[in-house]
């Protein structure tokens, strides 16, 4: 326990008095440091918490004087006064203008017998405070034994973080890197996490560089990342650390990443299972729509449509951060794909080798429409070239990696992410010459169509409209058909595409696909 004010009091042989009635709150004070002084003005040399003692050499007597000099001792940051008293010294009791002014100013002031030496209370102060530092000792070491254990278990995230809470009282949450709750432990109300999410997010953002803290509800929050040499999770604190348990933390983090590292190998098999489903998913040309929807949904992956997302990843690093003197490796492609797995729904991602012997991997994966798929490059992928498909049906994802692969390169000139969608995807295929890929962005845009009833007239209809420049009359004409059919069937196209005819870029990007399915037809295995 700390050394209090209203301890030294206590404590037998010393026989320290108070000069004037001092309240229980400043006898609670902490007692850091014992130390002499006869200087006027000893505030300087103080750094907070300390037994000032003085034989009152230089003490003057005068009231504004004694103030001024009571004053200095307090702003210095001490924690009470001592006046030595006794037979050839200045004082052999307590001056009233020095009471007076440690009352006025709120200083406890004690005073020291002949018979005692200051350097008897020195040695009392400093052997309390050695006690105190061996019971922090004892009590860390306690704690660090009971996590050492909790972690021997099974699961050793909720155990950890229970005997945590109970040596120490403080919450404690560990986190995945997105933020989300993996196990908890609270003695008090839990604290929102809503509360942390900025703090959260700071440290997610730096990886493995840094923590941080924060005060929510009256609560000090602190966050330190997880990891041994990638962010693996994040351990939330709410509440203030004493001693003992600051001195746990770090044994407390090294138990929960290794742990947070053991889950990461324990589910390696699931990866490889999904990145082979990727795969089988990727290899069929001839797909069945239920088949597709029934292999995603059997990964928790339910949207409606779906996008393929194409990454390069970036070369491995050093221990410092900086590029390693090795070239692209595919462990560094594999941590990486595990990071986005853990933040794509479905977790259906794969690595592959690049196009050429000396090409970094590629990191593939499937995607639901509706993910932000942008933020989550950011965060785990940030600075590799990344290709974004447009959304298509799961059955034919594979146009969708097609386009998503030929967007690297214009990613590695641009340095961001480039997706695939409205006049920019079309523009950029043109420039690119692939026919494969070209034919696949023609799909992608008129496949709705070729999936519905009488879809080839509903396409030789749009084809004529945009030929004649959305000219009503002409069309039907040239289509043998009356005006008001035309329309219901381009009515009917946008609502199976999702386009619009008074868009321009909608209307472009019709204008291409259709241009393209006129130009030829479709390579041998393209959809």
């Amino acid at each position: 326990m700390p050394l209090r004010i209203s301890d030294l009091l206590a404590r037998p042989g010393l026989h320290l008095a108070l000069t004037y009635d001092v309240p229980p709150e400043l006898l609670s004070r902490t007692i850091e440091a014992a130390t002499v002084s006869d200087l006027l003005v000893p505030g300087k040399w103080l750094q907070g918490g300390e037994l000032l003692m003085t034989i009152g050499l230089l003490l003057p007597m005068e009231p504004a004087a004694c103030r001024a000099y009571v004053r200095d001792v307090a702003e210095g940051g001490a924690a009470c006064l001592a006046l030595g008293l006794g037979h050839g010294l200045p004082y052999q009791e307590a001056p009233e203008p020095l009471v007076t002014a440690a009352r006025e100013a709120g200083l406890p002031l004690l005073t020291v017998p002949d018979e005692v030496p200051f350097i008897a209370v020195t040695k009392a102060v400093f052997d309390a405070r050695a006690t105190e530092q061996r019971e922090v000792l004892h009590r860390a070491f306690a704690t660090q034994r009971r996590l050492t254990a909790a972690a021997a278990t099974s699961d050793g995230l909720q155990p950890m973080l229970e005997e945590w809470t109970a040596a120490t009282g403080i919450g404690a949450t560990v986190l995945d890197p997105l933020g989300r709750q993996l196990a908890t432990a609270e003695q008090e109300p839990r604290t929102p996490l809503e509360h942390a999410h900025d703090l959260v997010e700071r440290v997610a953002a730096r990886g493995l560089r840094g923590s941080a803290t924060s005060t929510a509800g009256g609560r000090q929050l602190e966050v330190q990342p997880l990891g041994a040499r990638r962010l693996r999770g994040l351990l939330l604190l709410a509440g203030r650390p004493d001693d003992a348990a600051r001195s746990v933390v770090p044994g407390l983090i090294s138990l929960l990443s290794l742990e947070l590292e053991r889950r990461h190998l324990r589910d390696e098999p699931e990866r490889r299972r999904r990145s082979a489903l990727l795969s089988e998913l990727l290899a069929d040309e001839e797909l069945a729509a239920d088949r597709a929807r029934d292999m995603l949904a059997s990964v928790g992956l339910s949207a409606e449509r779906v996008r393929a997302v194409v990454v390069e990843s970036a070369p491995a690093t050093g221990a410092g951060g900086g590029p390693a003197p090795v070239g692209p490796s595919e462990g560094a492609a594999q941590e990486t794909a595990a990071d986005l797995a853990l933040a794509m729904p479905g977790g259906l991602v794969r690595v592959t080798g690049g196009p050429g012997p000396a090409s970094a991997p590629l990191i593939e994966a499937v995607v639901g429409e509706e993910l932000d798929i942008h933020a989550v490059l950011g965060r785990f992928a940030p600075h590799c070239p990344a290709g974004i498909g447009p959304a298509t049906a799961p059955e034919a994802v594979r146009v969708s990696l097609r386009q998503a692969t030929g967007l690297l390169a214009v990613s590695r000139t641009s340095g961001a992410p480039v997706e695939a969608r409205q006049s920019e995807a079309a523009r950029l295929l043109l420039g690119l010459g692939d026919r494969r890929t070209l034919h696949g962005y023609a799909d992608t845009v008129l496949g709705p169509l070729d999936l519905a009833e009488h879809g080839e007239e509903l396409i030789a209809t749009l084809s004529a409209w945009l030929e004649t420049g959305g000219a009503w009359d002409a069309t039907s004409r040239r289509l043998g058909v009356h005006r008001h059919t035309v329309r219901n069937r381009l009515d009917k196209a946008m609502d199976l595409t999702g386009r619009r005819l008074e868009d321009p870029d909608d209307r472009f990007d019709l204008w291409l696909a259709t241009r393209i399915r006129r130009g030829g037809a479709p390579l041998p295995g393209s959809r």
